[in-house]
């Protein structure tokens, strides 16, 4: 895969922050992407936003991780589009957080829901497809997944999960050709839990360096996969 050009990569919740930088990244590249988003409108404005940087290179799916018909839906309108899957790349994901006397039955199960079980519909209606053409999946998970923190009960269960999930099925696809690698985050730019990016968000990684590792981990050679990467801001404000 170190040849990109004509790759096609589908990315779930692409609409905006990490999935889109991702997406643009590739698109600079000469990949297809199909972007994903809980709504259409949402998934057809970052598709022309790709398209403006490199014509017919996308297109915008509404479907929703949780809903595992909607994830084959994806994968089938993928390949009809671009005729085939090369790379997945799972990272629609949300965050609830709040002290666990104070946690709500519902944020609980919807970070599960989303951030876990949407990790694997994603993953389990792409694997034909993805091993037919003996590609790579690319889970987002974060720092969150090996640092648990107070009010963070919900989110740490399900990046923890989703750690544990991607390393396994990574044991279990390489045999088929297929590379599983997952990226943990830290503090990132992106419209995650409400936040608006802004001026003071300088320090923080940027979506744009997350698509630039997406590149630099399908480049890699062959012979070579980066299972598990940790990422995070070089010099963070407490450190200045």
């Amino acid at each position: 895969m170190q040849e990109l050009k004509g790759k096609v990569a589908l990315i779930t919740g692409a609409s905006k922050g990490i999935g889109l930088g991702i997406a643009e990244a590739m698109v600079k590249e000469g990949m297809k992407v199909a972007v994903t988003s809980r709504s259409q409108s949402a998934a057809d404005e970052a598709a022309a936003e790709l398209n403006n940087i490199a014509a017919d290179s996308a297109i915008g799916i509404e479907a929703d991780v949780v809903n595992y018909s909607a994830q084959e839906a994806s994968v089938k309108k993928t390949i009809d589009a671009f005729g085939k899957i090369d790379v997945l790349i799972a990272n629609a994901g949300v965050g609830h957080f709040a002290p666990i006397e104070e946690m709500s039955h519902q944020d609980w199960q919807q970070t599960i829901d989303i951030n876990l079980t949407g990790v694997f519909n994603s993953v389990k209606a792409s694997i034909p497809a993805i091993k037919n053409t003996e590609g790579y999946i690319i889970t987002i998970a974060s720092l969150a997944g090996t640092n648990f923190f107070a009010q963070g009960a919900a989110y740490n269960a399900s990046k923890f999960g989703l750690v544990g999930f991607s390393q396994a099925i990574m044991l279990d696809l390489r045999k088929h050709g297929v590379k599983v690698s997952t990226i943990m985050p830290g503090s990132v730019a992106t419209y995650f839990n409400g936040h608006t990016p802004n001026k003071e968000d300088t320090w923080k990684i940027q979506p744009e360096d997350i698509g630039q590792m997406t590149i630099d981990l399908l480049r890699m050679h062959p012979r070579t996969l980066p299972s598990k990467v940790e990422v995070r801001p070089s010099i963070p404000p407490s450190a200045r």
